[in-house]
């Protein structure tokens, strides 16, 4: 779109004289452009690619929109930076919302953003994004949980290709800074299976065990070369990114070049921006570290042989300071004396007032034998009164036992028996009480009061006559006779 400035359009306060030209100082000109400008395009939206990001420490991030025909400069503000939902990056396709304006300063024209959008490839780009923010509301990209480095891993897990660039500058980076073993799970870092390859490789290294061999690594490399965001699109899986955060290992990310960033760089412990940078950070440089160990033992010397020098010369001082000690001794001595004769005569005392104590005490007792005296013949009354009372209960008792034996003696058949009476029973043994119950011709047996002898029933019973009642006399008159 072409806009042709007409004079009076520049400066209505300049108005044209005749059919020449009025001249305008550079900064008139300037300012009519940029109010021509800016009201011509009050709000635009533009898309590009970014080019030569730049992010200012005043806060304010510059940077160039780019296509196939030209180039024009941008600039985000400080207060828009922090709200435009993304972090600007060379080669990332964009629609930017802004107004066209100018900067005098060097008769350039540019372009204010006031917000980004991904393009073309942001439509990858915005599902990246999504992604991250999804696990970073999770809590995977906390810091909180990043675990420093170990200072001197024995066992170094690689997860890359085995063929290509990257592992040989890993191994080769290794063993010029401190050969350390390496254990490699070689994997597709590209490709539909990559992204499983890479967290199987991650979970594998963490289930081995921690003795023996191969045993489980101190760290892990994760690495790749460098690409385009389709060939780096593995390691923004989500399954790969919630294996590196689930990692028990502490996990370094090598994936792509400085200015690529995938999703497992914010899961892992430490992102380096190169696989030989991965390797730099795994271990140290081995003659530093001696070094630094010989230098740490000199410097530790010195300060030995500093502090004792000091307390030396403390000791000295206080040498110099403590005067004869023979004097303090003397004056403790003179102490002690006083103290030993303040405590001789108080122990003095103290067994006096014992003695005297127990002197009372003692004339209250009585002798010993005495008191043996006094319980042997308290014992010997008691035993007395005790037999006595033995004996009346035992008479009592024997001769409650001789009547209540009388009395069953009494109510026994075997005394009627000594009366001259006989017991009769049957051959089972039953007492055979009338005579009716005696069957002719039976055996029996008759018990008298000193044995038994057996009998035959001879005849039938014969009948009592019954007895005769007197008769009661009728109440009236009595009878003399």
């Amino acid at each position: 779109m072409t806009t042709q400035i007409e004079p009076g359009l520049i400066d209505p306060e300049l108005p044209a004289v005749g059919g020449n030209l009025t001249p305008y100082t550079v900064g008139e000109l300037a300012r009519a452009v940029k109010r021509t400008i800016e009201g011509a395009y009050g709000l635009v939206r533009v898309r590009g690619e970014l080019l030569r990001v730049k992010r200012h420490t005043s806060g304010q991030i510059y940077l160039c929109l780019k296509d196939d025909d030209a180039v024009i400069d941008g600039v985000v503000w400080r207060g828009n930076a922090g709200r435009l939902g993304m972090i600007p990056e060379d080669g990332i396709e964009v629609i930017c919302t802004g107004r066209v304006t100018t900067y005098p300063a060097r008769s350039s024209y540019q372009l204010i953003i006031e917000s980004m959008e991904l393009a073309g490839q942001g439509a990858l780009l915005k599902l990246i994004e999504e992604r991250r923010k999804k696990l970073a509301a999770e809590g995977l990209f906390d810091t909180e949980r990043k675990r420093p480095l170990p200072s001197l891993p024995g066992v170094i897990g690689v997860v890359t290709s085995p063929t290509g660039a990257v592992i040989r500058d890993i191994l080769h980076r290794l063993a010029d800074r401190f050969p350390r073993d390496v254990l490699i799970w070689p994997v597709a870092v590209q490709g539909a299976n990559a992204a499983n390859e890479v967290a199987a490789a991650i979970a594998g290294f963490n289930a081995l065990p921690a003795e023996g061999w191969p045993r489980r690594p101190d760290v892990l490399i994760v690495a790749r070369g460098g690409g385009a965001i389709e060939d780096l699109m593995a390691f923004n899986e989500e399954n790969v990114v919630r294996a590196a955060a689930a990692s028990t290992i502490p996990l370094i990310s090598a994936v792509g070049h400085e200015t690529d960033t995938t999703l497992i760089d914010f899961a892992s412990d430490i992102r380096a921006p190169t696989p030989t940078a991965a390797a730099e950070f795994a271990v140290p440089v081995r003659l530093q570290l001696l070094a630094r160990v010989e230098e740490c033992g000199s410097r530790l010397l010195f300060q030995v042989e500093r502090a004792v020098a000091f307390k030396r010369g403390d000791l000295v001082a206080l040498e110099r300071g403590l005067g004869n000690p023979r004097h303090a001794i003397e004056a403790h001595i003179q102490r002690l004396d006083g103290l030993e004769e303040r405590l001789d005569g108080a122990r003095r005392n103290y067994v006096d007032r014992r003695v005297q104590s127990v002197a009372t005490l003692g004339a209250r007792l009585r002798h010993p034998l005495q008191q043996v005296h006094d319980l042997k013949r308290h014992l010997e009354t008691q035993g007395r009164a005790l037999d006595a009372g033995f004996r009346r209960t035992a008479d009592a008792a024997q001769a409650r036992f001789q009547r209540w034996s009388d009395l069953l003696e009494s109510y026994s058949y075997r005394g009627v028996l000594k009366r001259g009476f006989a017991l009769v029973t049957d051959s089972a043994g039953l007492a055979i009480g009338s005579a009716g119950a005696a069957q002719p011709g039976a055996g029996v047996s008759i018990e008298f009061h000193d044995g038994k002898v057996a009998a035959t029933v001879d005849g039938a019973a014969v009948a009592r006559p019954k007895p005769v009642r007197a008769e009661t006399p009728k109440p009236g008159q009595g009878q003399l006779f």
